[in-house]
């Protein structure tokens, strides 16, 4: 008797009236749109305009949906074209079924009829979109747990899977690997990879993709060789497995040979994005360098005043005295005036006269002109 494992839900589709409502489409939905967010915010860090990866994924997702399902009628073909097949079913994608092989094949076709229109490298594009596409693919693979399919080899480990029978479909009741969460979890990690090695390396020219690219195979062969599910061998092993082998290979050719002939990482990735970006950031710096300017008057003010420092005059050295300081000066002057005065007929009025003077010489309001 088994102590734990993962239940699968017991339908895959609710009804809000009319309109069903399906596991596996929800998952595949909720994928393109994290990819195409953690695209965007990439695509922005390396110089291009925010909305072009959304504006390129309106072609590369319609083909990357034919592309994954024509992959999987193409290879699993028995159950709409064999004998008592049902070709129209080949129609019905929500039912599960999309080949990620034939996905990425004919979504990069649409990616490089987006990129092309734009004059924008597709390289740089699918570099951009990788890791984006690791999470998304590991959003979607839920799907398969709402749909009970693609699961693994009996197991009682406490993460198994458990598979409802169905007798209509031939499907067998009990716990299985959970093949789905193994996927869903590399996946996770090839995006945490692609992310960290183009931080630190800063791969450019397609390198990121195609480590991607690698990264995946390099799980997904592990993982399809678990699968229970009926498939197509080829010398023993099934025909994803050699997919994921020879794309593998591909993929590592590919990085070896580009961080050879282009190293380093583009310095353009979209015309006229970095420019328009500095015109932007220019236009603010100006107005926050006018706005600097039209205050600096006020500001030097409120500085001084906050140092206790009096503003400085615009004319005259005397402005910046202590208007008491030079009432008592004058008065002194005044008197000592007097006392001459007294002593030497004359004297006085020429001191009075000076003092008269230095009063008369003082710019008007800047202090006090009255005579002791």
């Amino acid at each position: 008797m088994d102590l734990a494992f993962i239940p699968s839900p017991s339908v895959g589709v609710v009804h809000l009236g009319p309109i069903p409502l399906r596991g596996y489409a929800f998952c595949i939905i909720i994928g393109v749109f994290v990819g195409v967010w953690l695209g965007n915010k990439r695509w922005i860090q390396r110089g291009g305009r925010s909305g072009t990866v959304a504006d390129i994924a309106v072609w590369a997702v319609p083909f990357g949906l034919v592309g994954g399902r024509l992959y999987h009628v193409i290879t699993t073909y028995e159950p709409y074209f064999g004998k008592n097949g049902h070709p129209i079913d080949a129609l019905k994608v929500w039912e599960g079924g999309l080949g990620i092989w034939g996905a990425v094949a004919l979504g990069a076709v649409g990616a490089w009829i987006g990129c092309r229109r734009r004059g924008i490298p597709l390289p740089a594009y699918a570099d951009a979109l990788a890791p984006g596409l690791a999470l998304g693919q590991a959003i979607g693979r839920w799907g398969n747990w709402f749909n009970q399919e693609l699961y693994g080899k009996p197991t009682d480990l406490p993460w198994a899977l458990e598979i409802s029978s169905d007798p209509a479909i031939g499907r067998i009741g009990g716990t299985y690997h959970p093949t789905f969460l193994y996927e869903s979890l590399w996946c996770i990690g090839v995006a945490a990879l692609v992310i960290w090695a183009d931080k630190r390396f800063r791969l450019g020219h397609g390198r990121a993709f195609a480590l991607y690219v690698a990264a995946y195979c390099a799980g997904r062969a592990w993982i399809e060789y678990m699968r229970v599910d009926e498939a197509h061998h080829i010398l023993g092993l099934r025909l994803n497995v050699w997919t994921a082998l020879i794309v593998f290979v591909l993929a590592v050719a590919y990085f070896v040979v580009s961080a050879k002939r282009a190293p380093g990482r583009e310095a353009v990735v979209e015309p006229g994005a970095l420019e328009e970006r500095a015109q932007r950031e220019a236009a603010d710096g100006g107005e926050d360098a006018e706005g600097t300017d039209g205050d600096s008057g006020k500001v030097s003010v409120e500085k001084a005043a906050e140092a206790g420092e009096k503003p400085a005059a615009k004319t005259g050295t005397e402005d910046s005295e202590d208007p008491a300081a030079e009432e008592a000066e004058k008065t002194a002057k005044t008197e000592k005036a007097e006392e001459s005065a007294e002593g030497e007929p004359g004297a006085g009025k020429d001191a009075a006269g000076t003092a008269d003077a230095d009063t008369d010489a003082k710019p008007a309001g800047s202090g006090s002109n009255k005579k002791s």
